[in-house]
C-alpha cells in the first residue's frame, strides 16, 4: 500500500553510519543493530495518522501495535486472542456479558494507571458520530453501540460499557459474539489516554496533534520517539509497559521506513540497511529461491485484493456493467504470469478456508458473458462507454496488475480506462468519501473469521466505500450475527456472499501472501496469518566475538 518514494534510506544510512564504525570498518545499520537491539523494517507507506480510532491502513496498524495495547492481543502463531491489558475475564452463561479484569500494573507511558474508565472514554470516542471513524462498526456487538454511533441514541450511558471500578470493565452485548475476544485485540478497541486527547480538543476532533512525538501517550510496549514524515518513524521501549521486565531483553527500538519502491526496498535489504522488506517483486522470487532461500519468506496471509466500483456513478450504477468488468479479467494470467504464482486467483471476497468457511459462489473469467452483459447495458463492443478513472496508490505491483487489467478490458470489451496513481493519504480519503469511479482495494482480515470480510459491505458500513446498499445482504449479515453459530451462521454468510458477487460492487482479483525478505539476525518472527507482530517478542541476534 505504499505511495512515497524511498527518501528515507539515505537519511537513515547517513544518521547511523556516522556513529557505527567498529574495528576500523564501517558497519551497516543491520550489523550495528546487534548491539542496540534495533529492528529496521520497510513499512510500505507513510501513516495517515497514529490515532487508532481514525486510522484504517494496515501499514498504520504495524506501528500502532507497538504503541498501544487492547484488552486482549493476538498470538501470532495461532491467530487466537490471549490476555493483554486485561489479565483475565469472565463471560456470563448466556454470552451477553463480559467482565474484564485489568492488570493493576498496567500504566500509560506517562505513568498514569490504565483504568476501566479510560476504555469507556475510548469506546465513547470511536462511537461518537462526529468522529466518523471507519472502524466504529467493530464495536457494534456492544449493546446500543450502533444506535449511538448513528445518532439514533444520544445518551452514552445507555451503551453497554461500564467501569465497575478502576480495574473492572463490564461490557454488555446485543447478542452472543463468539469472536469478541479477537475483536478486543483490534486497533478499534485500543484505549487512548483521555487527558492527552482532550488537551488537543473535543472528544470528536480528528488530527488534534496529540499523536506527535513528545505528545503521544500510549500503553503499549514502545513509545513514539521520532516521526520524520516520509523518512522514518522510530519507537523505543516503554519502561512503564506492564510486561517490560519479562521482555526487556528483546528489541529495544523499531525503525519503520515508509516507501513505495520495492526494488529500492530490496536493495536496502541486500546492502544491510534494513532487516525486513515490506514486500518483494514477484519476479525476484525465483532468484532468492535459487541463490539465498534462507532469507525468502512466503507466509500465509488472510488477504484479498479486489476492485471497488462506485455504484452511484454512471455507468457503474448498472449491475450489468459492473458484472461485465468483473467477468472480463483473466485472474489466472495475473497470478501466474505477473505475480509468478505468489498469489492465487480470487473468485470470491473471503479467502478459502477462513476459519473453516469457503464461499460457494464464485466469479468466473467469462469474456463471452461479459460482452453480452455490456451490450445489454447499451455498450456493444464498448461503443459509447465513457473513459473511467481507476484510482490506486502507486507501487510496482499495482502498476503492473492494473496495467494488465486495463489491457484486458480494452481487448475483451473495447472499454478504455485511465490509471491514476495518488498519494496514499489522498487515495484513502477518496475511497472513504467514495470520490472515485473505480478503485484498487485490499483487505487483510482483522481476525480469523469470514465476518471480517463480509460485514464490510453492509449499508453505510465504514469500510463499504462503494455506495452499495442491499437490505437483503444486511439481513443475512445480521442473521449470521444473531445465529447460534456453526452451520447456521455460515449458511447466512454463503447467501450474503453470493448476493454480493451477483450485485458486483466489487470484483475480487487475488488472495495474498506475505512475500518478503528477512535477515537471519531476526529471531522469533513467526508466520502470522493476520500479518501483525508484537515487536517485544522479537530478538535480534547479538554479535559474536568474531563480529565485534
Amino acid at each position: 500500500m505504499p505511495t512515497r518514494p524511498f527518501a528515507a534510506l539515505p537519511v537513515l544510512v547517513a544518521c547511523l553510519s556516522l556513529l557505527l564504525v567498529a574495528c576500523g570498518r564501517r558497519e551497516t545499520p543491520v550489523e550495528a543493530a546487534r548491539a542496540t537491539q534495533t529492528l529496521i523494517l520497510g513499512n510500505g507507506a507513510e501513516p495517515q495518522d497514529l490515532d487508532p480510532q481514525t486510522s484504517s491502513a494496515y501499514t498504520d496498524y504495524n506501528i500502532l501495535i507497538a504503541l498501544l495495547e487492547g484488552l486482549t492481543v493476538i498470538d501470532e502463531a495461532t491467530s487466537q486472542p490471549i490476555a493483554g491489558t486485561a489479565a483475565s475475564w469472565d463471560i456470563s452463561d448466556d454470552g451477553l456479558s463480559y467482565t474484564f479484569h485489568l492488570r493493576p500494573e498496567a500504566r500509560w507511558s506517562n505513568g498514569d494507571p490504565v483504568t476501566a474508565g479510560d476504555f469507556v472514554f475510548s469506546f465513547q470516542r470511536i462511537l461518537t458520530p462526529a468522529l466518523a471513524s471507519d472502524y466504529s462498526y467493530m464495536l457494534y456487538p456492544i449493546k446500543n453501540a450502533e444506535p449511538y454511533n448513528t445518532g439514533a441514541l444520544t445518551d452514552f450511558a445507555q451503551v453497554g460499557v461500564k467501569a465497575l471500578d478502576d480495574r473492572t470493565l463490564q461490557i454488555d452485548l446485543e447478542r452472543p459474539t463468539p469472536q469478541l475476544l479477537a475483536l478486543a485485540a483490534h486497533q478499534a478497541w485500543f484505549p487512548v489516554h483521555p487527558p492527552t486527547v482532550l488537551a488537543a480538543g473535543p472528544i470528536d476532533r480528528r488530527g488534534g496533534g496529540w499523536t506527535a512525538p513528545g505528545k503521544f501517550v500510549g500503553n503499549g510496549a514502545y513509545v513514539l520517539a521520532e516521526w520524520s514524515p516520509n523518512q522514518r518513524i522510530v519507537v523505543t521501549r516503554n519502561p512503564r509497559y506492564w510486561n517490560h521486565a519479562a521482555t526487556a531483553g528483546g528489541v529495544q527500538s523499531v525503525v519503520f521506513i515508509p516507501n513505495d519502491n520495492l526494488a529500492a526496498d530490496e536493495a536496502a535489504f541486500r546492502t544491510g540497511q534494513i532487516h525486513l522488506t515490506y514486500d518483494l517483486l514477484p519476479d525476484r522470487i525465483a532468484h532468492y529461491r535459487a541463490e539465498n532461500p534462507t532469507v525468502l519468506r512466503i507466509d500465509p496471509l488472510l488477504e484479498t485484493n479486489f476492485i471497488r466500483f462506485n455504484v452511484r456513478r454512471p455507468p457503474l450504477d448498472d449491475v450489468r456493467v459492473r458484472r461485465a468488468l468483473a467477468l472480463a479479467i483473466d485472474r489466472e494470467a495475473i497470478c501466474n504470469q505477473l505475480l509468478k504464482g505468489s498469489r492465487i486467483p480470487a473468485r470470491a471476497l473471503t479467502p478459502p478456508g477462513t476459519a473453516g468457511y469457503t464461499a460457494r459462489a464464485a466469479v468466473p473469467d467469462d469474456i463471452d458473458a461479459a460482452r453480452r452483459l455490456l451490450a445489454e447495458a447499451g455498450f456493444p463492443g464498448g461503443q459509447g462507454f465513457p473513459v473511467l478513472e481507476v484510482q490506486m496508490n502507486s507501487d510496482t505491483l499495482n502498476d503492473r496488475v492494473y496495467a494488465a487489467i486495463q489491457a484486458m478490458w480494452k481487448q475483451n470489451l473495447g472499454v478504455d480506462v485511465r490509471l491514476v496513481s495518488l498519494d496514499f493519504r489522498v487515495y484513502l480519503e477518496n475511497m472513504r468519501n467514495v470520490s472515485y469511479g473505480i478503485s484498487r482495494a485490499r483487505w487483510i482480515g482483522d481476525y480469523n473469521d469470514p465476518n471480517t470480510f463480509l460485514d464490510m459491505f453492509v449499508t453505510d458500513g465504514g469500510n463499504n466505500q462503494t455506495g452499495w446498499s442491499s437490505p437483503a445482504y444486511d439481513r443475512h449479515i445480521a442473521a449470521a450475527a444473531e445465529s447460534a453459530g456453526g452451520d447456521e451462521r455460515y449458511k447466512h454468510f454463503q447467501t450474503a456472499e453470493e448476493h454480493l458477487l451477483e450485485s458486483a460492487p466489487i470484483a475480487p482479483l487475488y488472495h495474498g501472501t506475505r512475500t518478503y525478505l528477512i535477515h537471519p539476525d531476526v529471531q522469533n518472527w513467526v508466520p502470522s496469518l493476520l500479518g501483525i507482530h508484537r515487536y517485544q517478542t522479537i530478538r535480534i541476534r547479538p554479535a559474536t566475538p568474531s563480529e565485534e
